[in-house]
């Protein structure tokens, strides 16, 4: 009994800590929020403490709180002649200390007086020279929200004007612009697609590589995006890589959906600032397959690895530092025919598919201050994406043919400079220039007729894409914020040139109300594939008639309206038009556009493409969001749109991606069990438009053997309405040293029945539907210490 009794009690002092009090550490820099330099003397103290609990900045800026109580917290910030800035929500656990970076704004002094009231927001952009259109997001957000799977174009989708309502991929859908239009960019360098399985020239698929452990405060714009982003139509994701702990080192472990993860952060001399980040993931989804689990893929099983690292190495200059950073992943699938399974939203049950993909970028980066108001910001950087694939059909007599063979490659070399400087309050300026050398390898060719193979790419070679641009911010009051800048754009290729002016005007009506409004042009390259479909002549020769395709042009303009209430519900209205021009369409009358690539796997092989097509999307969208606070938030989210396009026989008709609408609800409860235990619920449900397609024409698909459409009824069909909801239940303990977490997140909970496609079979001759992912329960555990 007594030795029962002392077990007890052992257990009992294991589950409470001893008894203990946990605490953490909470640290960073506060910086100006223009010329991002860190601003010495600066006031930092944790709201709701007596006698206050606090500390200054010191010369660079940067500040640390010890035996921070973990849970939830707020910091409030105050800088003489600064607006002062209070960060909400700051979760503090006993397994990581907290590392922030706090941008303050500095008032512009008009002689009159200025009552400066803390603004309460963590969602202040990391551009300052974004308008509207956009928001940051921290790794916290990519974790709490159901359905997100940690990927950040899954949660993307949740935002107002975004559609996500494909269960196969992360497509980001903007403002039903083809996804194509997102420019992905990370510390700085435009990326290739950042997407397990990826294909060439696509900006989405089935698993990201972008690791959440890794990620700073990002943003994501979905128009009106500034000077400094070009070569793209839709909207930016700008992405940053978290320095690691420069006071300590620490470990994460993760197992879940996305893979076994192993990340290993600290200094790398201890007691010196220069720091490592080093995270590794492999894939976890064999294991899942074991389970008895679909993920969509029949009984195929992705197999991916990918890492992530960055080093910060700081110069003895202040602020000034080098910095060498990178992403990279493999990823291979094999998909074999099994005209018994159709479970597969990837492939078709009579095709055997063998995909091999590869993705990475490296870069080094030098920062240099020359004052606190001036820097200039130099990187080279190389990446490159392959994309290798193998597909064999079965005959009546389910033997193998080939079918389709790619091996294709692309790479870049990039070097940029960037120059910012503050004059002032009122005026800071910043200014760039790119060079891209693109390297590119397009070797793909279709079996015809059970004879031979025709080449439809056979071209290796290089060129360059060069662009610069100038940006400048006015702050004629406290009030009022004008942003204006320039992009121009040279492609070699064939010369092509651009020039994109840009504009925008922020008015702050009183504290709790703002007026935005923003206006530019934007350009976007086709995908470089495009340019080198080969075009068979009568005589057997080839010759490439998409050469001379030059950027596809589009005007937009949004106007926002954002009200908070209290002080932490944030209403916002922006209503938007684009008006799409010099659209690659086919030189002949159809309904082809190019406004349409990114709705399938594959890029399209079209011949003959000249910039005479046009488009149209307007919209409006509507966001009530609460920041989480006293336990619980919420994100409510409507976008009601149109987007039509016209192609060469001049008929306007619905584009690929005009849903029509889409809504989202997303809310959470955070309950607080005990100082170490915390139990979550977080819900999502989202309601958007149904795919649109071309009806199949089955008498034609039946003489021709394959699937033929209605080319004159383009996107005419649409699907039944997409529905989904999500369910997430996260529990986290705090530790003496160590912070654990679990969580189930059960996706399409109702199991809900949403269509993918449709397609001809030829061995029943017959329409077939495939539908989209099911009832799936993603599990994750998460330990740090």
């Amino acid at each position: 009994m007594k030795k029962r009794t002392l077990l007890l009690a052992f257990v009992l002092l294991s589950l409470t800590g001893f008894g203990q009090s946990l605490t953490q550490t909470i640290k960073g820099k506060i910086i100006d929020a223009q010329s991002g330099s860190g601003l010495p003397g600066a006031s930092v103290v944790l709201v709701g403490t007596n006698p206050p609990k606090g500390s200054a900045t010191d010369a660079d800026g940067e500040f640390q709180l010890t035996n921070v109580p973990v849970g939830r917290q707020a910091l409030r910030v105050t800088y003489v002649g600064y607006r002062e800035q209070e960060i909400p929500n700051i979760l503090v656990t006993s397994g990581k200390e907290v590392v922030l970076q706090i941008s303050l704004q500095e008032e512009v002094i008009t002689g009159q007086e200025v009552i400066v009231k803390a603004k309460r927001d963590k969602n202040l952009l990391n551009n300052e020279f974004g308008t509207l259109s956009a928001r940051t997001f921290d790794v916290e957000q990519i974790r709490r929200f159901a359905g997100s799977r940690n990927d950040p174009a899954r949660m993307a989708a949740s935002f107002a004007g975004v559609v996500g309502n494909n269960d196969a991929r992360n497509d980001i859908v903007v403002r039903g612009n083809s996804p194509l239009g997102l420019l992905w960019r990370l510390e700085g360098v435009d990326i290739p697609n950042p997407s397990h399985y990826g294909s060439l020239g696509a900006t989405g698929g089935p698993v990201s590589m972008l690791n959440n452990n890794t990620l700073a405060k990002s943003d994501f714009f979905t128009g009106a995006f500034p000077a400094m982003y070009g070569n793209a139509q839709s909207g930016v994701f700008d992405l940053q890589l978290r320095n690691g702990n420069a006071g300590k080192r620490e470990y994460t472990g993760q197992m879940g959906f996305n893979g076994f993860e192993l990340g290993a952060e600290g200094p790398i001399v201890p007691g010196k600032k220069a720091t490592y980040l080093i995270n590794y993931r492999y894939s976890v989804l064999g294991a899942v397959k074991l389970l008895g689990l679909n993920f969509g893929t029949g009984s195929a099983v992705p197999q991916y690895q990918d890492l992530t690292f960055k080093f910060d190495l700081p110069t003895g200059r202040t602020g000034s530092r080098f910095t060498l950073f990178g992403v990279g992943g493999l990823s291979r699938i094999d998909m074999k025919a099994n005209p018994e399974d159709t479970t597969n939203l990837y492939g078709d049950p009579y095709r055997s598919t063998f995909n091999t993909a590869k993705m990475g970028v490296t870069g080094l980066s030098y920062t240099h201050y020359f004052n606190d108001r001036t820097y200039l910001k130099a990187t080279v950087a190389a990446s490159g994406s392959a994309f290798y694939v193998v597909e064999d059909t079965l005959n009546a007599e389910r033997v193998a043919h080939p079918y389709f063979r790619d091996g294709s490659h692309q790479e870049r070399l990039t070097a940029l400079v960037q120059l910012n400087k503050k004059y002032s309050a009122r005026h800071s300026v910043s200014a760039g220039a790119y060079f891209h050398q693109l390297f590119f390898t397009y070797a793909d060719s279709v079996f015809l007729h059970q004879q031979a193979f025709r080449k439809l790419h056979d071209v290796k070679g290089n060129t360059s894409l060069m662009q610069a641009y100038v940006q400048w911010q006015f702050k004629p009051s406290n009030h009022l914020t004008l942003n204006s800048g320039l992009h121009g754009s040279l492609f070699a290729l064939n010369n092509s040139t651009v020039l994109e002016p840009r504009f925008g005007a922020r008015y702050e009506i009183n504290p709790r109300q703002t007026v935005s409004f923003s206006a530019g042009l934007n350009s976007l390259l086709p995908p470089m594939q495009i340019y080198f479909y080969r075009t068979r002549l009568s005589d057997n020769e080839y010759i490439q008639t998409n050469r001379n395709l030059g950027f596809t042009r589009s005007f937009q303009s949004v106007a926002g309206y954002e009200r908070t209430v209290g002080d932490n519900i944030r209403l916002k209205a922006e209503t938007y038009f684009q008006y799409l021009y010099n659209v690659p369409v086919e030189l002949r009358a159809s309904s082809a556009s190019a406004v349409n690539v990114g709705a399938d796997f594959s890029t399209p092989n079209v011949d003959s493409l000249v910039n005479k097509g046009l488009g149209r999307n307007y919209g409006l969208e509507l966001t009530a969001e609460r920041s989480f606070s006293n336990g619980y938030y919420f994100l409510i989210t409507t976008s009601l749109y149109d987007s039509k396009y016209q192609g060469s026989d001049k008929v306007w008709r619905n584009t690929a991606f005009n849903g029509n609408y889409v809504a989202n609800v997303l809310a959470g409860k955070e309950f607080q069990l005990s100082e170490r235990n915390t139990l979550s619920f977080d819900t999502r449900i989202t309601l958007a438009g149904g795919r649109r397609y071309t009806p199949i024409n089955l008498e034609a698909s039946r003489r021709a053997g394959e699937t033929r459409v209605y080319a004159d009824q383009a996107y005419e069909a649409k699907f039944r309405d997409y529905f989904r909801t999500d369910f997430k239940i996260t529990f986290r303990r705090n530790g003496s040293r160590v912070t654990q977490e679990w969580f189930v997140d059960f996706q399409n909970i109702f199991n809900t029945k949403n269509l993918f496609l449709q397609y001809y079979d030829n061995r029943s001759q017959r329409i077939r539907t495939a539908y989209q992912l099911g009832f799936f329960p993603n599990f994750n555990y998460r330990i740090e210490f």
